[in-house]
């Protein structure tokens, strides 16, 4: 039938949980490109699409902070704010070595095609400090959040900027970052953070979303091409909290899950593995290939003959060299930016169905959308109404972006696209240029 290093285990709202491999473009070439794609798709006004290559601000702070050994170091952050159109910026903090202002203002705008093909209320921001997190300790680490926090305060809020967990930072980075912002306002604010603990403020089924999304969106694609999910074989790569969640849904729903991986490699049965009874990498790191009968390497894996791919680990695995290669009729983006732009158009060409990142691991995102709003009416909400607006908002998103994808003969990745640009120019052009 044809058709159209090691991970990191934080996860930020759009569902990244590893490191990019240092292949391919930069993420501000990538929005960049994506932004004109879309574009020539669309009769668009170029001036619009001139303001959308740029962010509108990128806040660059030094954070002094005393180690444990007395000495005091300097770190660089960064907080960029890539388009508000459509409402306050929204986007990931990361904790990481190889953070820079170009990455920032790359991933800003990918938040914003994100938040935009949800048809969320918010724009697009990212930010971080240069810094290996796993060389502090938890008290360098709280003060270094705490002194960033004060440093971004007249840049943050619940109605202008909310960061979220990301690569390095975890709930308890939020809450530290919520209280240090609470303590100088001189109320508790929970709503200018999302990805808390839900004891302050948090959502439940917050850490669980992006892979639920994926999870869903499978569930759609398959039933798109007339697949039944319990006559479907799935491979995933990656067995943190996205890949997990998302394994152990569509087994629960009737996929047979034949391969799951980390990054000592994957464990492979043709017959299915039982998900529940191998843990994710938050419960037990790097077990996965102990677990297992048969080990093949994560580059097997992402070959094996599969009805779907679920790339959920690290960016940039899908490559000019092993497109071709690749045997799944459909491959989900479970991780940022798994799939290179070059084999990208490979598997078009090859008519192999690949749903993008910015659909499909979209539940962080709407989560803790649900969170902001759970915040500002200071009223939670069950894990089952959280759950069932998840699936409500991704079979809204899907359904614009199948639209757009059987209207235009396009890619889903090029529809998902339109989507998020569209309802964006029309929003700039709604509210015009101001003076």
């Amino acid at each position: 039938m044809t058709m159209a290093s090691k991970a990191d285990t934080t996860r930020d709202e759009s569902g990244d949980e590893a490191e990019s491999s240092i292949e391919s473009e930069s993420a501000l070439e990538t929005a960049r490109r994506q932004l004109y794609q879309a574009a020539d798709h669309l009769d668009i006004d170029p001036n619009v699409v001139e303001r959308l290559k740029h962010p509108k601000k990128v806040h660059e702070v030094t954070i002094p902070i005393k180690r444990d050994d007395g000495t005091v170091e300097v770190f660089t952050g960064y907080r960029a704010q890539h388009d508000s159109v459509r409402g306050p910026y929204k986007g990931g903090l990361r904790y990481h070595p190889h953070v820079t202002r170009d990455e920032c203002v790359g991933l800003g705008m990918w938040m914003t095609w994100k938040c935009a093909v949800m048809d969320l209320p918010f724009g697009g921001a990212k930010g971080g400090v240069a810094v290996n997190p796993k060389d502090l300790s938890s008290d360098e680490k709280e003060r270094l959040t705490r002194r960033f926090a004060q440093e971004l305060r007249d840049a943050v809020g619940p109605n202008q900027d909310i960061p979220a967990p990301d690569m390095g930072t975890d709930p308890q980075t939020m809450a530290w970052l919520m209280d240090a912002y609470s303590m100088q306002e001189g109320e508790t604010t929970p709503g200018v953070v999302t990805g808390k603990p839900p004891i302050v403020g948090g959502s439940e089924g917050r850490e669980e979303a992006p892979g639920r999304s994926v999870a869903i969106i499978t569930k759609l694609v398959c039933e798109y091409y007339d697949r039944e999910l319990t006559d479907t074989t799935v491979a995933v790569q990656g067995y943190g909290s996205v890949g997990a969640n998302a394994a152990r849904l569509l087994d629960e729903w009737g996929a047979t899950v034949v391969a799951i991986s980390d990054v000592n490699g994957a464990m492979y049965d043709p017959e299915g593995i039982d998900t529940a009874s191998v843990p994710s990498h938050d419960e037990e790191p790097e077990a996965v290939t102990t677990y297992a009968d048969t080990v093949i390497s994560n580059g097997e894996l992402l070959t094996l003959d599969v009805d779907v791919l679920i790339p959920a680990a690290l960016g940039n695995v899908i490559t000019e060299e092993n497109a071709e290669a690749v045997a799944a009729d459909i491959v989900v983006e479970g991780a940022n930016g798994p799939t290179t732009s070059t084999a990208d158009s490979i598997l078009a060409e090859r008519d192999i169905a690949v749903i993008p990142d910015i659909l499909a691991n979209a539940g962080g995102v709407t989560v803790s959308y649900f969170e902001w709003l759970q915040d500002i009416n200071r009223r939670s909400w069950s894990l089952e109404r959280v759950n069932d607006e998840l699936e409500t908002e991704m079979q809204a998103a899907w359904q614009a972006v199948q639209t757009e994808f059987e209207h235009r003969d396009v890619t889903w990745r090029d529809a998902a696209y339109i989507v998020a640009l569209t309802r964006i120019a029309e929003a700039h052009e709604a509210r015009g240029l101001w003076p």
